[in-house]
């Protein structure tokens, strides 16, 4: 096995697959982005292509190609490897059955079940009326193909029955989503119904929506249904068509939001591959984070009201607070995305041409809906606009909107100033909360400690500022490794290459030097900082710690020798400390 990793990382490049998640940005000799695991605006993430790395400075994740893969997929090693394997086309060693990971398995189920889904849409006679359906519907038949659409028979366990003859259990099955257990036994999900597989970014198949047709579909039961939350299908983090669209995405630099599986298809088909899917429900903290690695723009195609309390809406508001720039495609009444599409494509693209900034599209919506005339009326458009414009970052671009809002209700700036002022902060999206990831940050000490070991790395020379009695007041990683280089120096009679020191290292060592010769590579190409005089300051800073920590002590040391009233020993520590007080800062 480890020779087929080795096989799998000299094929890969960093850059190549970091690439194909978040937009990259050359810095030098390496490159930069907004880190994908935490919300920041300034981009800490860097990735080496020389030493085949990357580390973010913000959150402190950090690693290999296989470890990227590994967190911002969710997987597990062994799955972290398959997925690059299939990128190199480097054919893995098969598994024994008894060693597949669980979330092999229940990939393989899934994808079995889209088979069979398939071939039913193809082979059988309802099926067979479900695909005159869907191409009556405008949806051709390489979309048909390309979106793997399927049918599940009118029968209680087809599929159910279908996976325990090729050897999975029933247990895996309801794991999967697809079966369900009852008194009687198990049934499955999915009766009746025209099967929309969805897919994770790898286009591996994750779950299924299901719109019900058939004789099913003169009962009263749900239009649709939809695969549960399971081990591979997160609803918060899943978008549908994402795995198609991203490539579009970050080349037009914007999205389109459509609410439904068909609507996503046909905006396809009519030319606009940057489109994904909420499958209606409103949009997550997770998912806007996911779409920012592709791009800050959003166009949505959504029926939103002035009430403002929809699900989509309540997307939207969390899109803006997130600095999302956001267009609005004014729809006309009672038609999606599918029905323009359908009707005539090129009226969806001039549609698309003609979209709204949020604020122009709240702003219509509020003054066609209430009388700006009355007062009663101009209450409630503030009421409605000043969130929104609240949520803005941006000052200038809010008080644009603050002027707007004033000479539109013809009353003072200062007065919708003042209203602006009594609506509560957007609520920020907490991701270390909600599970997207972030380390605690470093106190303060470390991270100064850890600056002074780059600079030392960038420049040398900085070594050279060291006493004797200095290495004890650093952490014991950070002293070490200071140890290492002042003893490399020694060994090489003054020189100092950082190649060759790194050679020089090796297992965890290696592990804990890499993001700080990162850090003193980017340093070196970007930052203009005198590597000697922030040297001085953090030396300085980590001696005036070390100094405090004395100053605790004897402290401490007072109060006990006053409370046992041991005058003389009091003033001997008060005059050690009056001393010790005067280093500070020196």
């Amino acid at each position: 096995m480890s020779s087929q990793i080795e096989e799998v990382k000299s094929r890969l490049d960093i850059i190549e697959v970091i690439g194909g998640y978040i937009k990259l940005k050359k810095c030098g000799a390496n490159y930069r982005a907004c880190c994908p695991f935490h919300s920041e605006k300034k981009p800490s993430f860097f990735v080496s292509p020389a030493r085949q790395i990357w580390h973010c400075f913000g959150c402190g994740k950090g690693g290999s190609v296989f470890d990227f893969v590994k967190e911002i997929e969710g997987v597990e090693f062994g799955d972290a490897l398959r997925l690059l394997a299939q990128k190199t086309g480097v054919d893995l060693k098969p598994i024994k059955p008894e060693l597949k990971t669980k979330r092999q398995r229940l990939y393989e189920i899934c994808e079995l079940s889209c088979k069979f889904f398939e071939k039913q849409l193809n082979n059988s006679k309802v099926g067979n009326l479900a695909k005159d359906y869907l191409l009556n519907r405008g949806i051709n038949k390489d979309s048909i193909e390309k979106w793997r659409l399927g049918y599940a028979p009118d029968k209680k366990s087809a599929l159910s029955d279908f996976l325990l003859s090729m050897g999975y259990n029933i247990n895996e099955a309801v794991e999967a989503g697809l079966s369900v257990k009852n008194n009687r036994g198990y049934l499955d999900r999915f009766q009746s119904r025209i099967i929309f597989p969805v897919f994770d970014l790898n286009s591996q198949v994750i779950g299924f929506g299901g719109r019900i047709f058939g004789l099913k579909a003169e009962k009263e039961i749900a239009k649709y249904v939809n695969s549960p939350g399971t081990f591979l299908y997160d609803k918060s983090k899943t978008l549908y068509g994402l795995d198609r669209a991203r490539v579009e995405i970050r080349k037009k630099n914007f999205v389109i939001l459509v609410e439904g599986y068909t609507d996503c298809i046909l905006a396809h088909q009519a030319g606009s591959e940057n489109t994904v899917a909420t499958s209606g429900t409103a949009l997550t903290p997770l998912q806007l984070k996911i779409l920012k690695r592709y791009s800050s723009n959003i166009v949505t195609a959504f029926d939103m009201d002035v009430a403002g309390n929809t699900a989509t809406q309540r997307g939207i508001d969390l899109a803006q607070s997130m600095d999302f720039n956001i267009k609005v495609i004014t729809m006309p009444q009672e038609k999606d995305p599918a029905d323009i599409i359908l009707e005539d494509p090129d009226n969806w693209k001039e549609l698309l041409k003609s979209a709204k900034s949020i604020l122009d599209f709240y702003f219509e919506l509020a003054f066609s809906n209430f009388d700006k005339s009355k007062p009663e009326d101009k209450k409630e458009i503030s009421k409605f606009l000043l969130p929104a414009i609240k949520r803005i970052s941006n000052k200038i671009v809010q008080s644009h909107w603050v002027q707007k809002l004033a000479e539109e209700l013809r009353v003072r700036v200062e007065d919708v100033e003042k209203e602006l002022n009594k609506v509560r902060d957007s609520e920020k999206v907490s991701f270390e909360e909600k599970g997207a990831g972030s380390n605690p940050s470093k106190p303060r000490k470390e991270k100064i400690e850890e600056l002074f070991l780059s600079l030392s790395l960038r420049e040398p020379k900085v070594i050279g500022l060291l006493e004797d009695s200095d290495l004890s007041l650093f952490s014991q990683g950070v002293s070490n490794m200071l140890g290492n280089i002042i003893g490399f120096v020694k060994d090489k009679k003054g020189s100092f290459d950082l190649s060759e020191f790194q050679k020089s290292l090796s297992g965890e060592d290696l592990n804990f030097i890499n993001p700080l010769i990162l850090k003193a590579e980017i340093d070196e190409e970007c930052s203009e900082i005198d590597p000697i005089k922030e040297a001085r300051f953090c030396l300085k800073e980590i001696r005036n710690h070390g100094i405090k920590n004395k100053l605790e002590d004897i402290s401490y040391q007072i109060r006990m020798a006053e409370k046992d009233k041991d005058s003389n020993k009091v003033s001997k520590l008060v005059e050690e400390f009056a001393d010790l007080s005067k280093k500070i800062n020196n």
